[in-house]
């Protein structure tokens, strides 16, 4: 069960239309980007090297519903290794969902590899139901270039690394304007440094998890601490789901 706590009046046992509004996203022309993490109540983002250790049902229940209002799911190289993201993504009802709002079955699936260190062997190219899209630095490795474009759209969009801007303009030339991020830190860092994160879903476990574990974000300088605005607070038992808008634009 997950209830709302704020903005009031308190909603008890939200179903999933309730949840679907108000993790809506704005009207827009522009790509707009949300990020959406799990940490401990002591800042950790994994468990043992994988945020899953971390997550319940309903915290699952919220990623997949997240997922269904996605144009595009992008995800950082490191976050597909860890956490593998081999086969279906989105579970039938939301396929269902799609559908009958004219959208596509499922969300483009996008992968952040500058140095493109991923196998196109793995689950997530084998068992992925569509060819999922690559976004690396203009001068990548060719061989491995040749190789993943085998199983995979591969796009260059910066000329030392994979850019936000650039990946936000190769997304919104195919069309697609809600961009969901489920990391990783290395990801979240870039997109801050860019100030191209609009929406931060964090999702607060009943967890001490020790100082061993990484943060939600990794190599981001900021020249001064950005403001946000806490859009809405749900509960879901010992969980709290928080959601922020950073009110970029």
């Amino acid at each position: 069960m997950i209830e709302r706590l704020h903005p009031g009046p308190v909603v008890t046992d939200a179903d999933d239309e309730q949840l679907l509004d108000w993790y809506s996203a704005p009207s827009g022309a522009d790509p707009w980007v949300r990020f959406e993490f799990i940490a401990s109540a002591d800042g950790a983002a994994t468990v043992q090297g994988r945020a899953g250790g971390l997550g319940s049902a309903e915290d699952q229940r919220v990623l997949h519903l997240l997922r269904r209002l996605a144009d595009v799911l992008l995800v950082g190289a490191g976050t597909i290794r860890a956490e593998g993201y081999g086969g279906e993504l989105l579970d039938a009802p939301g396929r269902a969902w799609r559908q009958r709002r004219g959208m596509r079955p499922r969300p483009v699936v996008a992968v952040v590899s500058a140095h493109l260190d991923l196998d196109p062997a793995s689950a997530f190219f084998a068992d992925a139901p569509e060819p999922p899209l690559v976004l690396t630095k203009d001068g990548a490795d060719r061989d491995r270039r040749r190789a993943l474009e085998r199983v995979a759209r591969v796009i260059g969009v910066g000329e030392r690394a994979a850019e936000p801007g650039r990946i936000l303009a190769a997304l919104g030339a195919d069309g697609h304007r809600v961009v969901h991020s489920e990391g990783g830190p290395t990801l979240f860092g870039a997109f801050q440094r860019a100030g191209a994160v609009d929406d931060l879903c964090l999702s607060l476990s009943p967890t001490l998890a020790g100082s061993d574990e990484p943060r939600i974000v990794r190599d981001a300088p900021l020249p001064a601490p950005l403001g946000l605005r806490l859009a809405h607070v749900l509960r879901a038992d010992d969980l709290l789901l928080l959601r922020y808008a950073s009110g970029r634009g």
